[in-house]
C-alpha cells in the first residue's frame, strides 16, 4: 500500500482509483447498450441514481430496469438510494443485481441497523452525506461501512456545479476512515477540471456523468482521461 502525510502525524492510504459514472445523462430508450458501452470503455462500476421525488425533486429507475441490465455486463452496479424510507427498497435492489448500495444518513433513522442489514444481505453498505450534513455523522457507524459517499452537489439532478468546499470534508471523512477497508467516493461535478481537488482529498471512486457523456472524443477516452488525471492526483 501506498501512504501519503496528509497533516502531521496522519496518514491516510491511497486506494486505487475507480470510476463509476452515473447514467443519469444517457439515452433511457437504450439503457442497456449504454451500459454495454460504458463497460466497453473501461469503467470501474456503474451507478444507478435511484431517486423517489420525495427525498430528492426527480424520479429515476426501479429495480425491475436494473434487472433487466443485470445480465447484458459484468461490472458490479451501484444503487445509490435517494429516498425517504431506504429500508423498505433494500432488498429489491439487491436482488435486481446491485453489489453495492449507498443510503442517505440524513434518510435513515436508525443508520447502524440499516448499514448492518445491507452488509448481511451480501452488499457492500455505503453511506451518503449531503452537503450540509456534518462528516462526524459517520464515525459511530464507520467499522460497517465498505463505501462513504461525499456528495459535492446537492442531489437530484445532474450537470450541477462542483462545490469545492466540500474538500476539507472529504478529507475528514478520509481521514475518520484511515485503516478500515472502506472506499471515499464523490458524486456531484465531477470532471477533468475538478477531479484533482477531490482526489487530493481523498477520494478514490469518482462518480461522473455529464463530463464523460459530453466528452467530443467519446466515452473511453473520457474515462482514461478522467482516470489518468485522477491517478497522477494521487502521486
Amino acid at each position: 500500500m501506498i501512504w501519503e502525510l496528509i497533516r502531521s502525524n496522519v496518514y491516510v492510504v491511497k486506494r486505487p482509483i475507480a470510476i463509476a459514472p452515473s447514467v443519469l445523462p444517457a439515452d433511457f430508450s437504450r439503457l442497456g447498450e449504454e451500459c454495454i458501452a460504458l463497460e466497453k470503455a473501461g469503467v470501474d462500476r456503474i451507478q444507478f441514481d435511484v431517486m423517489d421525488g420525495v427525498f430528492v425533486p426527480n424520479l429515476t429507475f426501479g429495480p425491475d430496469v436494473i434487472k433487466s441490465i443485470r445480465p447484458l455486463v459484468k461490472v458490479p452496479f451501484e444503487a445509490h438510494l435517494m429516498v425517504v424510507e431506504p429500508d423498505n427498497l433494500i432488498d429489491r435492489y439487491i436482488d435486481a443485481g446491485c453489489e453495492i448500495v449507498i443510503v442517505h444518513a440524513e434518510a435513515c433513522l436508525h443508520l447502524h441497523r440499516t448499514l448492518k442489514y445491507i452488509a448481511d444481505a451480501g452488499a457492500v453498505p455505503g453511506v451518503a452525506l449531503n452537503p450540509h450534513t456534518p462528516p462526524e455523522l459517520i464515525n459511530e457507524v464507520k467499522d460497517l461501512l465498505g463505501l462513504a459517499l461525499v456528495m459535492t452537489v446537492n442531489p437530484g439532478f445532474g450537470g450541477q456545479k462542483y462545490i469545492s468546499s466540500m474538500e476539507p470534508k472529504i478529507k475528514h471523512v478520509a481521514e475518520m476512515l484511515d485503516g478500515l477497508d472502506c472506499d471515499i467516493e464523490v458524486d456531484g461535478g465531477i470532471g477533468i477540471e475538478t477531479v484533482s481537488g477531490a482526489v487530493q482529498a481523498g477520494a478514490n471512486v469518482l462518480v461522473s456523468g455529464s463530463a464523460l457523456y459530453k466528452d467530443p472524443k467519446g466515452l473511453e477516452n473520457a474515462v482514461k482521461e478522467l482516470r489518468s488525471k485522477a491517478e497522477a492526483s494521487q502521486s
